[in-house]
């Protein structure tokens, strides 16, 4: 095994906290491989690179020789996860979530190495509990306790309704890892009271409580909101190469830096001298360039990676735009400013029916994509270069 000290900083690059660490140095030191696991209820079929943060994580793990299990929540996924919800999720129905849990399994091996993953399902060990077993793992925890989770306690004092069956999400995932014995549970910033309660049940259930790693969720390409389809501001595993390389260089230079961190699997070292060329002088894109290969090509290949380059380039730098193309900032009101907006205060036309009509004509685009959403709404803290018919072009910041 590696060593313990050279294990455990590579455990904690961009981990936002250990529960507790000192636990989890002396697992290491134990010299066997640990239970890594990490839980994705099937809501969606497609993953985002948010989800990605933790199965890089898992990787991780496994380049280190540990065993990771990636547990496919089909029994939780009917509950709905009420994590940072402020009303009753709507559940999934059985098929639904089998036919997202099939695209799961596809869509991680882009990641993980398939001959060290155990894919493991929790309606393996909860579909076979009764209704007495189920009433018994209820009896391991109060109320009290479920009230000290923040969206709980919020939902109660504001008077908004708590069912009871959401109460059984943070038991079933904390029982999860009774049944899979794991050594390590990790899960985003949001998931700590879900993961704590499966340290408590283990005690409960006579075993050594695991250690909680939890990770930072990712932005979105707005730099604020966290990355979710029904934001619009992501980036899909499964998107087109082209696709995936235009909306990675949209991103600020600062949460370049970020998406650095979480998704690279660069060493650390690599990254800092990037930071320090940059601070010299080196055009902040041409590190975008390198960040964009190296995630296109982890989900489509290399060879895809330096033709969406070469596509972009050919798009946006031999004589598409202008070289005198001017930039600029504009705020927005609440996170979003309106395309007719946005295009009027940049004075690419003259008002907001004229860029409504000229978007109906198909005269705008955006990174060099046409738009026809008359209603779009560009969010804060993207930059994107804007044109309007052959000649206007501007590179636009909303703040």
């Amino acid at each position: 095994m590696i060593a313990v000290a050279e294990q455990l900083e590579q455990i904690k690059r961009g981990a936002d906290e250990i529960l507790r660490e000192e636990e989890l140095v002396e697992r290491l030191k134990e010299g066997r491989p640990l239970r890594v696991k990490a839980g994705f209820d099937p809501t969606a079929p497609d993953l985002h690179l948010g989800h990605t943060v933790l199965i890089n994580k898992l990787r991780q793990f496994q380049d280190l020789g540990h065993e990771v299990m990636f547990l496919i929540g089909d029994f939780t996924g009917m509950i709905g996860d009420p994590t940072g919800k402020n009303v009753t999720r709507k559940p999934l129905t059985r098929d639904e979530v089998i036919e997202n849990a099939r695209t799961y399994e596809h869509q991680i091996y882009k990641i993980l190495d398939p001959e060290k993953t155990l894919v493991m399902f929790n309606s393996s060990w909860m579909g076979e509990m009764s209704a007495a077993d189920l009433i018994q793992l209820a009896a391991k925890h109060t109320v009290a306790r479920m009230l000290e989770r923040d969206d709980f306690n919020k939902r109660y004092t504001g008077g908004q309704p708590i069912a009871i069956h959401e109460f059984l999400y943070p038991l079933v995932q904390g029982y999860d890892s009774v049944a899979m014995k794991a050594d390590v549970e990790m899960g985003g910033t949001d998931q700590k009271f879900n993961l704590l309660v499966g340290r408590q049940l283990q005690e409960v259930y006579g075993q050594k409580p695991q250690c909680v790693l939890t990770m930072p969720i990712l932005e979105g390409l707005d730099g604020v909101q966290k990355m979710s389809k029904s934001l619009n501001n992501y980036i899909g595993i499964h998107e087109s190469p082209d696709e995936m390389f235009g909306k990675l260089m949209s991103i600020s230079d600062d949460l370049m830096w970020r998406y650095f961190e979480l998704l690279s699997f660069r060493p650390w070292a690599d990254i800092v001298s990037l930071q320090k060329q940059v601070a010299e002088g080196m055009n902040p894109r041409d590190v975008k360039f390198q960040l964009a290969d190296e995630i296109i090509a982890r989900f489509h290949d290399q060879a895809a990676a330096k033709k969406a380059q070469e596509n972009f380039i050919a798009r946006f730098q031999k004589g598409a735009m202008p070289d005198d193309m001017p930039e600029m900032e504009l705020v927005s009101e609440g996170g979003k400013l309106a395309i007719a907006n946005l295009l009027k205060e940049a004075g690419l036309t003259s008002s907001t029916s004229e860029a409504l009509r000229m978007i109906k004509q198909g005269a705008v685009k955006i990174e060099g994509e046409k738009i026809e959403d008359r209603a779009l709404e560009i969010a804060s803290g993207t930059t994107n270069v804007f044109q309007v018919g052959k000649r206007q072009f501007a590179r636009i910041t909303v703040k």
